[in-house]
């Protein structure tokens, strides 16, 4: 009994273990079918993809020059050690392993991480960037030890000149999560593959489609070892485009040392084609810093300084005009049949409002004496502008500096231009809820108030009272002034008897007894111009300005346009100095010495 029950349970038992190696059979004969049949093309690619690889080749980034060739942005080769983020491997460990050969710092694994995080493309990474000629050769003679470390050469972008020229050249960076996003916005993605550099600011971000070029690819067979065993195709890259700017670096170099280590920014301008031949902005950076990633405490140094460094001033800074804004309030005025000469008024050195006991003072103690238009604009006489201001009123005065371009953006080819402001009875209601008063008409006149500007409508509103009818657009790029980068004509101003009385104005400003007098004695050819000073603060009724007394942050701008020979001009340039004071003497001495170096070249 015992025994039979034995033979019937072993049976069972192995009519089990038979059935499940049948049923293990038939499901490893599916998944066969499955692999094999249904999903042959599938993996047949997969095994393909591991055998075939795409290296991309990156296009060399375009060179920027100056107009006589100077490198202003070039490419410079360095060597990297890299390594492949999909092998995760330890790069403590790898630290350690290289300690002979190079070092490898805290911040070079932090840098790697992030690059690892942001990078949306790359066969390897760097770990160590800019390696010397010696630490190339020791990896070089060791670097069988080092399966896993590739050397690889590259291009790297170099800014010869540092913080010469630094706003307008602009730099590039590594590419990151909102470079990608919008490079998948424009369908301009692939163009990218195996870049790993995008133009972040100035000529390099605005002209990046030029200047980046189109990458190549190889395509090779690799074993299982990923051993290259042949070379499948080669497609070249398409290098980048140099590009060719209007800015002469002998003169740019000459303003740079003339604005020496004043805060703010000039421009010099050709009025007769609107090329910029030089562009300061005032502190400046190294765009060196940025090219393979700046580090944490250079960014927080540039990033929250209370100077500002990283600010372009010459298109982003605002600034109150002063009383560069009188020759065009001075134009609305004739225009307009305002105070035509030779209507003049006796200035005592102070404006009292029609209607009111409120008192304006002009910057002269005791005034100006008689003044006509002309030689309000030559001693800049406040008097005589508060009341001009009043009698034109403010509609007509913001009409005119519309014309000149005042309150919208140049359309210069950089980034990040600001428009500017006019203000008005409207803008003051619906910003501030508060109505416009007549005395803010009066200080409208000499530029003070909420009026804003940027150094490059002062250059272009310049330039439009030598050429009133001609298309004036400021740029940088030589090569390239195609319609779309134009700005629509302004609205035209007339070559007139009225336009005649405020150039000669400003021709008379460099005069004995005008405001820049010191220009005439000192240039054997004739400059016009317009010296101004803007508050940077408010002064309270009765209060005293007293510049001995205040801290430098709360110190007068100075500011200065000008334009010369008067007679043929070639340059125009507009400057402003932050909390310089005067635009006479701090201002006209950095004008003089860039047209002295302009025109003397020239001739």
């Amino acid at each position: 009994m015992d025994l039979y029950k034995f033979k019937y349970t072993f049976k069972q038992r192995l009519n089990f273990i038979f059935g499940l190696i049948i049923f293990i059979f038939l499901v490893l004969l599916i998944k066969f079918f499955y692999l094999q049949i249904i999903q042959f093309n599938l993996y047949s690619s997969l095994s393909t993809s591991n055998r075939i690889k795409i290296i991309p080749i990156p296009a060399i980034r375009g060179q920027i020059l100056d107009r006589n060739g100077e490198i202003l942005a070039a490419n410079k080769l360095i060597y990297t050690l890299e390594i492949d983020p999909e092998m995760k491997l330890d790069l403590n460990k790898i630290k350690n392993q290289l300690s002979d050969i190079v070092e490898i710092t805290k911040y070079d694994i932090k840098k790697y991480n992030k690059i690892f995080k942001e990078s949306y493309y790359s066969s390897t990474l760097p770990i160590k960037t800019n390696l010397s000629t010696i630490e190339v050769a020791k990896f070089v003679a060791n670097n069988y030890k080092y399966p896993n470390i590739i050397l690889k050469h590259k291009f790297s972008r170099s800014y010869p000149k540092e913080k010469s020229g630094a706003h307008f050249i602009g730099y590039i960076n590594r590419i990151n999560k909102k470079n990608i996003k919008k490079l998948k916005k424009s369908n301009n993605y692939k163009s990218y593959m195996g870049l790993d550099h995008i133009g972040q600011t100035g000529i390099e971000f605005f002209y990046e489609n030029k200047l980046h070029g189109f990458p190549g690819y190889k395509k090779i067979e690799v074993d299982a070892n990923n051993k290259v065993i042949r070379t499948i195709e080669t497609v070249e890259p398409k290098h980048g485009k140099d590009i060719i700017l209007s800015v002469d670096y002998k003169i740019q170099k000459v303003a740079e040392k003339a604005f020496g280590s004043y805060k703010g920014a000039m421009v010099a301008m050709n009025p007769k084609n609107g090329e910029v031949i030089a562009y300061v902005s005032q502190p400046t950076f190294n765009p060196n810093l940025f090219t393979n990633g700046i580090d944490e405490i250079n960014w927080k140094r540039l990033n929250s300084s209370i100077h500002k460094p990283l600010l372009d001033r010459v298109v982003s800074g605002l600034y109150p005009p002063g009383s560069t804004i009188k020759p065009f309030v001075a134009f609305a005025a004739l225009e307009n049949n305002v105070r035509n000469p030779p209507f003049s008024i006796q200035d005592k050195g102070f404006f009292i409002m029609p209607n009111s006991s409120k008192i304006f003072k002009d910057w002269k103690k005791g005034g100006h004496g008689e003044v006509d238009i002309i030689k309000a604009i030559a001693v800049s006489c406040d008097t005589f502008f508060y009341g001009l201001g009043i009698e034109l009123g403010i509609p007509k005065l913001n009409n005119m500096l519309r014309k000149f371009g005042f309150g919208d953006k140049t359309n210069i080819d950089i980034p990040n231009e600001k428009k500017g402001l006019i203000a008005s009875p409207k803008w003051k209601k619906n910003k501030y809820k508060k109505k416009w008063y007549q005395g803010e008409t009066a200080i409208t006149a000499i530029g003070q108030g909420y009026t804003q500007t940027t150094p490059i409508q002062l250059a272009l509103a310049t330039t439009k009272l030598i050429n009133p009818n001609n298309i004036i657009q400021p740029y940088l790029f030589q090569q390239n002034i195609s319609p779309k980068y134009m700005k629509k004509e302004l609205e035209n101003i007339k070559e007139n008897k009225n336009l005649s009385l405020v150039k000669e104005g400003m021709s008379l400003v460099t005069k004995e007894g005008g405001t820049a007098a010191f220009i005439g004695r000192t240039t054997d050819y004739n400059v016009s111009a317009k010296t101004g000073t803007a508050q940077v603060f408010g002064l309270k009724e009765g209060q005293v300005y007293n510049e001995a007394t205040l801290p430098d942050r709360l110190k007068d701008h100075a500011l200065f346009i000008a334009f010369a020979p008067s007679e043929n001009p070639e340059l125009v340039i507009a400057i402003v100095i932050e909390n310089g004071g005067h635009g006479g003497s701090t201002a006209g001495p950095i004008a003089k010495k860039v047209f002295d170096a302009y025109i003397n070249e020239a001739n």
